[in-house]
């Protein structure tokens, strides 16, 4: 029985933390860059975009298809350090805690 008490008790502080890691995504900005920084886009820590920068100097109309590109590049960058993050906190939350191998929260 002291085991599943034990067990109880982690989920329950677990769960905190988690609650906690999420408010903490929620106000999470990280910056993904591309063309040198002429494009630059903010994602929240949940990937929600929340700005996007283009250099004036990019908008010309025969470069439409260039721009489109380091957008989406920008995007990809930034996503990808978001995601890192957030792996970054899990781990944290989660250390300590018997979970098998190749498990993975949030499920």
């Amino acid at each position: 029985m002291k085991d599943i008490m034990g067990m109880m008790k982690a989920a329950g502080e677990m769960k905190a933390k988690m609650e906690a890691m999420q408010a903490e995504l929620a106000e999470l900005v990280v910056e993904g860059r591309s063309g040198g920084g002429m494009v630059t886009i903010a994602l929240s820590g949940k990937g929600e975009m929340r700005s996007i920068s283009i250099d004036p100097a990019l908008l010309k109309p025969e470069d439409a298809g260039m721009v489109e590109d380091l957008i989406v590049a920008a995007f990809n960058d930034a996503k990808g350090k978001s995601e890192a993050e957030m792996q970054r906190k899990m781990a944290e939350v989660t250390s300590g805690l018997p979970l098998p191998p190749g498990m993975k929260l949030p499920f």
